[in-house]
Parts: C-alpha cells; structure tokens; sequence
C-alpha cells in the first residue's frame, strides 16, 4: 500500500473529541491517592477536561446518615442526617487534578428508595427510583446549594449535569421503567434550573444510544429543561446469556427460569479451583471476538443520534471497543486500534466523547488482584500504561490541522497532521479479530518545502507499548514488587526510534510493515 501526502491537499482543524472527558470508577475511589496521581497524569499527558464516575450518591458516601446505621439500633432508621462531605472532598480532588466534573446524578440513597433492601451485583448501589419524587426534589436542592456554596456559581456553571446512568438497563442500574425515569428527570431538572437556571442539565445517560428520540420528545411535549443529550456506545455487548444455546440472546430478555438454569449448568462444568477471573472470562468470553460485529456501529449510531438530538449537543460519556469487565482484548493493541480508528472516524459528529475508563482501579463488579485482568483502564492498577494509553497520547500530540486525504481501500488506514514544527502520518491496521497475518508493507510519501530535521517513529506493536506481553513472559504475577513495577513501566514505554528514509525532488519516502492491530506513528521535524 502507498499514501502520498501533497503539499496542496486541504486541511481542517482536527476535532479532538475525545479530550471532553473520561469516565471512572464510583465517586469513593477518588479519595484514593493513587487514583488521584492517575486521574492527574491522564489529564496532562492526553489533555483531557472532563471526569465521569459513577454513585455520588451511594450509600458509601455517607449523604444521608440514619441513627440505625451509626448504633444499629432497630427501628431508629427515622432519625436521618443529611451531608455532602465527602462530596466535597471527591470534587476537591478532582478539581486538584486540573480536571472538572461531569456530574452524574446516581445512585439513589437507600433511605429515599422506593424499594431499600436492593440485593445488587455492583458495589453498593441501590438503582430504585424514589419512593417519594419531593423529598428527591429537596435532596437534590440541597446538593446543588452545597456545591454553590463551596464553589462559587461561576465554577459550577462550567460543569454538567447528567440524571443517572443507563436507566434502560433494568439489570443492573434502574429498576424502574421509561415512565419512572423520566419522572426522576423532570423533578431533578426543574429542581436544578430553579436553583440556578445557568446550570446545564440533561440525560438520558441511556446505553446503545437507545431512548433519545423518545426522552427528546417527551420533554418538548412537558416543558422540561435539558441542555444536553447524552448516551453510550460501545461494539461488544455483555448481556449475553451464560449457555451455548442462549449464546446470542441478551440475558435481560431469558426468564429468570432460563436464566437459572444456565446458571446450574455452566457452573457445574467449572473446577473448583479456577481462579475467579478465569471464570468470569470463561463465562462471558471476550464480546469483540464475536463474528458479525459492526466496528463503524459508534458512528452510524451517532449520525442517528444526532437527528433525534433536534439541535441538543451530543455527548457520548461512555465509548470503548469491549462493554465486558474481565475481556483480554481490554489490555492489548487491539484496543488501541479500536480506540484511534473510532476517534478519527467520530470527528464532528459529536460535542465531546468520554472514553470508558482512565484506570484499572475499578470496584464497580471486584477489584481482581492481577495486573492484568481485561479491566477498562488506559492505566492498570499499578498505574502501567496500557497500548490504548499510548494511543490516545499519540492523538493528543497529533497536530492540530488534520490533512483531509483522498479514500483509500486496504487493511491499513492512514491519517496526517500538521503543526507548526511538524508533520506526522498514522498508520493503523484495526480489526476486530486479532489474527496472525502476515505484516501488510505500506510506502508513505510526504511532500516537503525542505529535507526534515529528523523523522522518528512512535509504534504500538506485539514487541513496542504492550506491557501485558512482558507481564505474561514474567509468568503473569499476581503482585509486582516496586521494583518490578517501575521497570515495566519503562521497558514498556513509547519511544521516539530514528527512521531511514529518503527525500528525492521535494518528498519524503518512508517504508513501513503492519502487523494486525499495529499502530504507527511518524513525526517529521520540519
């Protein structure tokens, strides 16, 4: 394959999308200090504005207080306190972090739920809606005086709102239907525009970009403030049932009587002794292997999306390639292919994307105790980078004029940027299988003024930015040692590697050889 980047070929300023934001574990994990260093370096290193985290209104975090939770006595449950301490101490450190938060409005506290004993997978976490919509209302109010008060209006005016996350999803983040959920929207809506009209407000928070059309419609009919759309998307769905014969069939739609007895025989052919997250893996497999899935289905999505928005920004604060904790395609280069095709295909169908998730340290099923275990993070627990880190820092450090170059057809797909000081083409071969085919040769061709400074290449391949292949040739440990950490995260780093080349009558000629799921990058000092 060739590309030939032509000195006349137009330009268009590139639209970094994926800098809006990035989500997170639940709101307690940001009292944390090393969640802290991670959220931070996330921040400088790829630029990124926004961070979503799921529960800051779960029961861990002490917003509301019965006397029969301080001494246990029964039937003392009436006498309640209300606080946002820790509230304030979460967004303290987010704001610490030079990063500002996008606000969402979960989950509800047990002493204002409809229903309070909420056996529940996730960590603690109560999804119904309110037992009763005014005190919500009143609660609500409360929260939004105590963040003026302890932020002044001209801070909290650039954060956003978001009721709730998923409330399609019954099992495992609302119980309650459509109807309830935009009755819970509606009381906090209003509560919060007649606090402060300047706040912006909005939802549905829906997965799969499902519901936006209907939440639209449903609030131009009632009058109901809302400044943004927002939704979710990813290619991989979990919600699979757990036996071959129901391999395809979205387990939120088996019987519980189907859904019991899938149970039964999956977990009577598990040993014993098999590691938890074997099981988990075993159980759910990895979603992005699966034959016919659609890679481009984020955009076709957000095309629609955007329509049904009827003018309303679009903001997708949850993306990625795999919706399944535990998947082993989390933690490689397919990912991060995943992750640079989609954010370059993505421009200017939206007003921001987050993608899902900044760090491994995450509690929202269980804290598995590998290093690597197919969580969500651009970060492991340890604070490695994972290939998809490398690969946004890589759009981060892309020019800010992207080249608008001719469609091409072939297994590897190029972008170029332009700086003030550079020029920089990126190569990636993204497919949703991880195939071991042979290396695709591709020649780029970059027309210059002048003969470069240098040219230097930055790749994520099976032997460049793939911590997780050094942590398996070490024998896949489930503690690392300090000194065993730090040197990971060093032989794992991206380097800057010289590049032979030749410039013959005013161009550039670079050769290069793809592997599956390989990402290149060439930065050319002018």
């Amino acid at each position: 394959m060739e590309f030939f980047i032509k000195k006349d070929y137009s330009k268009h300023r590139f639209d970094k999308h994926w800098q809006f934001g990035v989500g997170s574990d639940h709101a307690v994990q940001m009292l944390r200090k090393d969640y802290c260093e991670q959220l931070k370096r996330v921040h400088d290193e790829l630029g990124i504005r926004y961070v979503r985290f799921h529960g800051i209104f779960c029961d861990d975090m002490k917003t509301i207080q019965t006397f029969e939770d301080v001494l246990g006595i029964s039937g003392t449950d009436h006498f309640q306190q209300v606080s946002f301490r820790r509230c304030g101490q979460v967004y303290d450190n987010v704001l610490s972090c030079g990063m500002k938060p996008f606000v969402e409005l979960s989950f509800m506290p047990t002493p204002l739920a409809r229903v309070r004993a909420n056996p529940q997978v996730l960590y603690a976490a109560n999804t119904n809606p309110p037992v009763n919509y005014e005190r919500w209302g009143r609660f609500i109010e409360s929260f939004i005086r105590y963040l003026l008060n302890r932020y002044g209006q001209e801070e909290v005016e650039t954060w956003y709102f978001e009721v709730w996350n998923e409330p399609d999803l019954q099992h495992p983040f609302f119980k309650g239907t459509q109807e309830d959920y935009f009755a819970l929207y509606d009381v906090t809506a209003r509560t919060i525009k007649n606090v402060c009209p300047a706040l912006r407000v909005g939802g549905p928070a829906t997965s799969g970009s499902h519901w936006i059309s209907d939440f639209v419609r449903h609030c131009r009919k009632s009058d109901i403030p809302v400044d943004f759309i927002s939704s979710h998307q990813y290619v991989g769905d979990p919600f699979i049932g757990v036996s071959s014969d129901n391999q395809d069939k979205p387990s939120e739609l088996l019987t519980p009587e189907e859904q019991a007895e899938s149970q039964k025989e999956f977990f009577a052919s598990v040993d014993e002794g098999m590691p938890l997250l074997s099981i988990l893996r075993r159980l759910f497999g990895d979603p992005s292997e699966k034959d016919g899935l659609d890679r481009d289905v984020f955009s076709k999505n957000a095309d629609l999306a955007r329509e049904q928005a009827d003018g309303l920004p679009l903001i997708y604060d949850e993306w990625n390639m795999v919706a399944m904790f535990s998947a082993y395609s989390n933690d490689t280069r397919k990912q991060s292919a995943y992750v640079v095709r989609t954010a370059l295909n993505m421009e200017g169908k939206t007003d921001g994307t987050a993608v899902w998730c900044f760090s491994d340290i995450f509690e929202e099923l269980h804290q598995f105790p590998e290093e690597f275990h197919g969580g969500f993070g651009l970060l492991t627990q340890g604070g490695i980078p994972k290939p998809t880190f490398f690969a946004m820092k890589m759009l981060a450090e892309a020019g800010d004029d992207r080249v608008d170059l001719p469609v091409t057809e072939g297994v590897v797909e190029a972008a170029a940027f332009e700086s003030d000081t550079e020029k920089q083409v990126l190569l990636y071969r993204q497919n949703l299988k991880q195939e071991n085919l042979p290396k695709e040769p591709v020649t780029i061709k970059v027309e210059l003024e002048r003969e470069p400074q240098r040219v230097v290449l930055q790749r994520i391949d099976e032997t460049h930015c793939n911590p997780l292949k050094l942590w398996e040739d070490m024998g896949s440990p489930e503690e690392l040692t300090p000194n065993e950490l730090a040197a990971l995260k060093k032989q794992a780093e991206l380097l800057d590697e010289t590049v032979n080349y030749r410039y013959e009558h005013g161009v550039l000629t670079c050769e290069a050889r793809l592997g599956v799921n390989d990402v290149y990058f060439f930065r050319i000092t002018k």
